[in-house]
């Protein structure tokens, strides 16, 4: 899946969640927190408080202090809000945001959401109590280490050879007749395999090609595991390749996805 697809899917959960709260405390805290957003900005994210409604300065401000932006106690709010020139109206009632306002406010809400290759890192740890087999575990744990410390093409080869170790598990546990029949009439001289270390005589683009016919995978998944499996090769071997966060996060989150999620 690609960096756009994990943003927006994260993104969509937290605006759903905002029909109850615009912002959660704690994306507020965090938000209020970072240097690089000024002040007159925080000052329209502690507007954005459940419930939906206008705000006096003193609500304002008890509501920023109340996250640690201490700089407001003695600050004239309503003149730095007004610097917020259509993002906040001052009604008989207090300061609203304005539509404008609301989309400042979410578009700033995205400077607290984890980063991409900390959502993958947090699928794939909750997929290694559920993968059986120690080795293929082995694997996924150290391609989880490998992007913590942005090892990258480390985390791409790693990643794949235990995508691959449970995908040889699955066809031994309960695919292995059928895997045989297909594999025997692609090659005539393929010997019955009888376990996973007996599948690793085939070649891994061979052995996608055989899941695929059999329907063990779909044809869709056959073609993306293809492109990982492309990766694998140009991260595994000397070369110039260079490769970065959000490639080897979206090599992983496919296979997250597709594999470990699924068998």
């Amino acid at each position: 899946m690609s960096q756009q697809k994990i943003i927006l899917r994260y993104l969509l959960k937290q605006l759903q969640s905002w029909s109850r709260e615009l912002l959660s405390d704690e994306v507020k805290r965090d938000l209020l927190a970072l240097v690089d957003i000024p002040l007159n900005k925080k000052l329209l994210i502690c507007i954005a408080a459940e419930p939906p409604v206008a705000r006096t300065v003193s609500e304002i401000r008890t509501i920023a202090m109340g996250f640690g932006l201490r700089s407001v106690k003695t600050s004239n709010i309503s003149a730095i809000l007004s610097r917020c020139k259509g993002l906040v109206v001052r009604s008989a009632l207090g300061w609203e945001l304005t539509s404008l306002g609301k989309q400042e406010v979410a578009d700033l809400s995205v400077r607290a959401l984890p980063s991409v290759t900390m959502l993958v890192i947090s699928g794939l740890r909750n997929q290694l109590s559920v993968i059986k087999e120690a080795a293929a575990r082995s694997f996924v744990d150290e391609a989880i280490k490998s992007l913590e410390l942005q090892l990258y093409r480390s985390a791409i080869v790693l990643s794949w050879v235990g995508a691959i170790a449970v995908l040889y598990d699955a066809v031994v546990e309960r695919h292995l007749e059928q895997f045989n029949e297909e594999a025997l009439r692609r090659d005539a001289k393929w010997r019955a395999a009888k376990s996973a270390d007996d599948l690793c005589r085939m070649k891994e683009y061979d052995f996608l090609q055989v899941l695929a016919a059999k329907s063990i995978i779909g044809k869709n998944v056959k073609d993306e595991l293809e492109v990982c499996l492309k990766l694998r090769n140009g991260c595994g071997h000397p070369n110039s390749l260079v490769v970065g966060e959000h490639k080897a996060s979206a090599h992983v989150e496919t296979l997250l996805q597709n594999i470990f999620s699924k068998f």
